[in-house]
């Protein structure tokens, strides 16, 4: 007799009512969504706050860098010219991997011998 009534419960089921329950559970799923890519589009925008943030900005002059090199032209967009003793033999290159010479190289032996008598 169970099996009888539940056949009967699926012959007056009420498919508009189911409908719109699914369509409810779909608008549901879709505001869900929205909300997921907006959450996403937050977090991308404080994580890049954060590292901007972080940059250090380098300038270049003409100056020494990298050792004996000198700079001889700042591009805009970063790249710069830089050249070893002739300007005329300059070549480009990525400002990013460049790095400022503050000077002569130290001397090792009187470093070394400052540590020791310490």
């Amino acid at each position: 007799m169970s099996s009888l009534s539940t056949g009967l419960k699926k012959l007056n089921l009420d498919m508009s009512a189911a409908g719109e329950r699914r369509m409810l559970q779909i608008n549901e799923l879709d505001e869900f969504r929205l909300q997921a890519y907006k959450n996403n589009k937050l977090y991308k925008e404080n994580v890049k706050r954060w590292h901007d943030r972080r940059l250090v900005h380098k300038s270049f002059v003409p100056v020494k860098v990298a050792g004996p090199l000198i700079v001889k032209t700042v591009f805009p967009h970063g790249a710069m010219e830089i050249f070893d003793k002739l300007p005329d033999l300059a070549f480009k290159v990525n400002g990013k991997r460049l790095k400022h010479y503050f000077g002569d190289t130290m001397n090792r032996e009187a470093v070394i011998a400052v540590l020791a008598t310490t």
